[in-house]
């Protein structure tokens, strides 16, 4: 099993959730954090990810892994094309946050919801979930829904108008789908505002770090026979 855990993040806020999630799930294991906020600033500025942000994704992780890291996460959507990509030329597992999600809402329905408050997170979650259908043939049905507003309200303070318009947007779009994801894990806060005995909502959190204790347990295992 590998003792330390490297965390990259385009935004500080997500640090204490991730930390908590790695205690509770990851017992015993070293995790350490690393933010670049100009990744998702330049992505978003761009309206896509591009070679040059993608080259320092990549840079970024390498740089986990010289400085000790034996596996690193990637938490934001909007670079996760590059994370995929890194996989070619760095030697520690890279996982990407969005994936176990995006399993899990393929195995539950055929009409799946998406839920974002960038259109840099949107597209990028429609291709992931198209691309998981494809290797497991499935035929699926994605609805986006981009909650208009919410991401400004964020940046400018208004945590509260933020969870309100994607609150309301989530009812809405639960109304005409199987299953929704939420393609931010920030937008995560907002489902306790929301019955729990409706549509399935996925978060990615808990999903991956769930699948990043599975997938290391199973490695560790083949190791030792």
């Amino acid at each position: 099993m590998i003792k330390t855990l490297a965390f990259i993040h385009t935004a500080p806020v997500l640090i204490p959730t991730f930390t908590q999630l790695a205690g509770e799930l990851l017992p015993g294991l070293n995790v350490y954090h690393m933010v670049d906020e100009s990744l998702i600033k330049n992505t978003i500025s761009a309206g896509r990810l591009t070679k040059a942000t993608a080259r320092r994704v990549l840079s970024l992780i390498d740089s986990a892994q010289q400085a000790g890291a034996e596996a690193a996460i990637v938490t934001c959507s909007s670079i996760g094309q590059a994370v995929s990509l890194s996989r070619a030329f760095i030697d520690i597992p890279v996982f990407r946050i969005d994936e176990a999600m995006a399993e899990e809402a393929v195995a539950k329905g055929g009409r799946i919801g998406v839920a974002a408050t960038l259109r840099t997170t949107l597209d990028p979650t429609l291709e992931l979930l198209r691309a998981t259908a494809r290797r497991g043939e499935k035929d699926i049905e994605t609805i986006p829904c981009l909650c208009e507003g919410a991401f400004e309200a964020v940046i400018s303070g208004q945590t509260e108008r933020h969870d309100r318009l994607v609150a309301e947007a989530l009812q809405e779009l639960m109304k005409s789908v199987d299953v929704v994801v939420l393609a931010q894990a920030s937008m995560a806060r907002v489902l306790t505002s929301i019955p729990a005995d409706g549509t399935p909502i996925l978060t990615s959190p808990q999903l991956a770090i769930e699948s990043v204790r599975r997938q290391l347990s199973e490695a560790a295992e083949g190791s030792a026979t």
